[in-house]
């Protein structure tokens, strides 16, 4: 098993629960437990460690090219300083993983990968992918930081409140911005304003031997605001209420992001990429298959994998569920199939335990925050 930098931290806490994810023992909650560092962060502020998630650097001449390639979303649009969402697809258009992707130079990169993914994205990035004996690609650097640093997220409505207090010249940063070189409490810090919560936020990534300082600083003087540690299970209420997607579930290597209702961040103007050829006839010929949201009728929770029905007919399956800790509903996303004929308010079945339980299909994103709490 796998530990953050963090995890002899997590011993002087009282309460924590800490689970096996891919390969890593993190927190799933803290003494608080889930639903109240669920609500902590949409009404004040939380801190997460995320330094599970894979990290590294991609550089020198034609690293913007590769890039580009690999991923749908447009790189070589980029600023410096920019931070985008994007997907890495296989050249059938399914996704290798999704990936945040921050512009440190003109041919240097920061790419951040989910946590069980990093090896495999790496190897793709580097060996696996179509154009990988190109000679290009010798020119390309990768430089994989994961086992050197620490990454930190400070989420929620107060957020800013707090980074005021320890790093106020990033106050002003907007939303899917960075600063690649942020000093707090003497550390050097690169920060950003983004998140996967549904709420305002930050994202710091330093290196290991200043975690503990940094993860400590943080709550102490973000406790006026009340700060508290946040594990993997209100991540996961938090991102399911606001729509984003998780690899293995929302997305993988057997759903598109077409399907996953993604095209926003698949650029077919910006030339190939791979997938597109892919991507391109699914978006033509019609995609099969769609999320959806759902409100369950009946009381329960609609778990992953549990199958979808309309009357005899088997549409498709639930990719996440929850109960809503903001909205007290039960709820969650379907992969179903496009030509249903299904519309808002329609209800299916899911066969949770053999039973079938009603489910109406409802517009989503469950949460969003509202503009007078945006910064």
């Amino acid at each position: 098993m796998r530990h953050t930098v963090l995890f002899d931290e997590y011993k002087a806490y009282e309460g924590i629960k800490m689970v096996d994810f891919g390969g890593w023992e993190m927190p799933l909650h803290f003494s608080g437990g889930i639903i109240a560092e669920h609500h902590a962060v949409r009404q004040r502020s939380g801190l997460f460690d995320i330094s599970h998630m894979g990290r590294c650097m991609v550089s020198g001449d034609g690293a913007t090219e590769l890039l580009d390639y690999l991923v749908t979303n447009s790189v070589s649009n980029m600023e410096i300083g920019q931070v985008i969402y994007t997907l890495m697809c296989y050249p059938n258009g399914t996704v290798v993983d999704d990936l945040i992707i921050y512009r440190i130079s003109d041919d240097e990169y920061w790419v951040v990968m989910n946590a069980a993914n990093t090896e495999k994205d790496l190897a793709w990035m580097t060996t696996g992918n179509p154009r990988s004996q190109s000679q290009d690609m010798t020119k390309v650097q990768f430089v994989d930081f994961s086992p050197h640093t620490a990454q930190l997220a400070l989420q929620g409505p107060l957020a800013q409140e707090v980074m005021e207090k320890i790093a106020p010249e990033s106050t002003q940063l907007p939303f899917f911005r960075f600063m690649s070189d942020v000093h707090i409490e003497g550390i050097r810090c690169m920060l950003s304003r983004n998140g996967y919560t549904g709420e305002d936020g930050f994202e710091l990534y330093c290196d290991n031997e200043h975690a503990t300082t940094l993860w400590r600083h943080i709550l102490e003087v973000g406790a006026p605001e009340g700060v508290v540690p946040c594990g993997l299970g209100s991540r996961d209420t938090l991102r399911l209420e606001a729509k984003l997607p998780l690899y293995g579930n929302e997305i993988s290597d057997e759903i598109t992001p077409l399907e996953a209702n993604l095209g926003v961040f698949v650029k077919f103007d910006k030339g190939d990429f791979c997938g597109r050829e892919a991507l391109g006839q699914q978006h033509l010929k019609g995609v099969p298959r769609s999320l959806r949201g759902i409100e369950m009728v009946d009381p329960a929770v609609p778990r992953t994998g549990y199958k979808v029905y309309r009357g005899e007919d088997e549409l498709g399956f639930v990719t996440s569920g929850t109960k809503s800790p903001t909205l007290g509903i039960f709820c969650g996303y379907v992969l179903i199939d496009r030509h249903s004929g299904l519309s808002f308010g329609d209800e299916v079945e899911i066969d949770i335990h053999g039973k079938r339980k009603r489910a109406r299909l409802v517009k989503t994103p469950f949460y969003k925050r509202t503009p007078q709490r945006d910064h």
